[in-house]
């Protein structure tokens, strides 16, 4: 039975899926429309999805907030890093100008027909381009390729002077939209208002994410400028790269200060920066805390420590369980040596008083 299954999947009909834009930043939602129209295909046993692809646009786009294109080449590079099947292709990035969407999946459909249909030792590995899917060769029957997009780039062949007839015809007709829409979206009902979409409905896939996201690039970018943060709306590296590289303008130190991409890879990095509060008392370096305050009340009062650090003065810690993070208490003693030095002097007082006297 296993075997029949795999035997069908192996003739399934096969897609690739390319998602053209800005990606600036790119954000867990671009990820994750790949990952829905994947389901949504192999879970249905309709298509066998090769690869995905994510072609950012030519700096030339022009567009506000648009961030160098080497950069959000990177930062996608960081994004997908995760994945095992979408790849970042920069071929769009390094032509003369900006190219049309029509252009870039032409180029791209092409290459994978070329690949596909030529000799095996035409061509050494080396050459291939990063974002070719692998084991391609297996078969030979072609693979169409797909442009990726939701709900707001469909809703945008409306807009007047933005995308010539031509254009939409020749994407929807030779390769075919898979759209992302929201719950609660009318799709269906922007495609019968356009005469070119509903003519070509049959390769237009409308597929719903049912876990709702509202996390876009442009909120991003507003969020980086204003010097809030948007920790765990990206991915902790791109997030990192952002801050390394002062892109957005960004302002706030807090943004990513708790990133160490090291530390997501490497524990030792983590043991290594918190040895000193893992350690017995008595082997702690001598560290103080300074006092933030200048008031003379605030300096008379006993000096706060760091967590798992031991004293140079006579102020004395109780840690229970040493640790980073943990609550401490401090408190004020005085040391034998200044007891003795005052129970010393109440006799001599004494005498002194009684001299006085005489």
């Amino acid at each position: 039975m296993s075997g029949f299954i795999e035997e069908k999947s192996f003739m399934l009909p096969r897609v690739a899926l390319i998602a053209c834009g800005c990606f600036s930043p790119p954000t867990p939602m671009h990820m994750r429309l790949f990952e829905i129209a994947r389901d949504y295909f192999e879970l249905r046993g309709t298509h066998k999805v090769v690869g995905g692809i994510i072609s950012p646009t030519h700096d030339s786009y022009g567009k506000k907030g648009l961030a160098p294109a080497l950069d959000r080449c990177a930062m996608i590079k960081l994004a997908a890093q995760s994945s095992n099947w979408i790849r970042l292709s920069d071929w769009e990035v390094h032509q003369p100008q900006w190219m049309r969407t029509k252009a870039v999946l032409q180029y791209h459909q092409n290459y994978l027909n070329n690949y596909i249909n030529s000799p095996y030792d035409e061509e050494p590995n080396e050459l291939l381009p990063g974002w070719l899917p692998p084991g391609l060769r297996e078969r030979r029957d072609p693979i169409r390729l797909k442009l990726l997009c939701g709900a707001d780039l469909l809703e945008s062949f409306a807009v007047p002077g933005l995308w010539a007839d031509e254009d939409i015809e020749e994407i929807v007709a030779n390769h075919g939209l898979v759209v992302i829409t929201r719950c609660g979206s009318n799709p269906e009902k922007f495609i019968f208002d356009s005469d070119i979409l509903t003519k070509y409905q049959q390769n237009i896939t409308l597929i719903t994410n049912w876990v709702p996201n509202e996390v876009s690039s442009s909120l991003v970018r507003r969020l980086l400028t204003r010097g809030e943060s948007v920790k765990y709306l990206l991915d902790d590296m791109v997030l990192n790269y952002i801050k390394r590289q002062g892109l957005y303008n960004v302002k706030s130190k807090y943004i990513t200060d708790a990133v160490r991409p090291d530390h997501l890879n490497f524990n030792r990095t983590y043991m290594d920066n918190n040895e000193n509060a893992i350690k017995p008392e008595n082997e702690q370096p001598e560290q103080l805390m300074e006092d933030e305050s200048d008031s003379p009340l605030r300096q008379q009062t006993a000096r706060v420590f760091c967590c798992g650090e031991s004293s140079r003065s006579s102020t004395k810690l109780l840690l229970s369980r040493p640790g980073p993070g943990q609550a401490v208490q401090v408190m004020t003693v005085q040391s034998k040596d200044t007891i003795d030095g005052l129970e010393q002097s109440q006799p001599k007082k004494q005498k002194i008083a009684k001299v006085q006297q005489v």
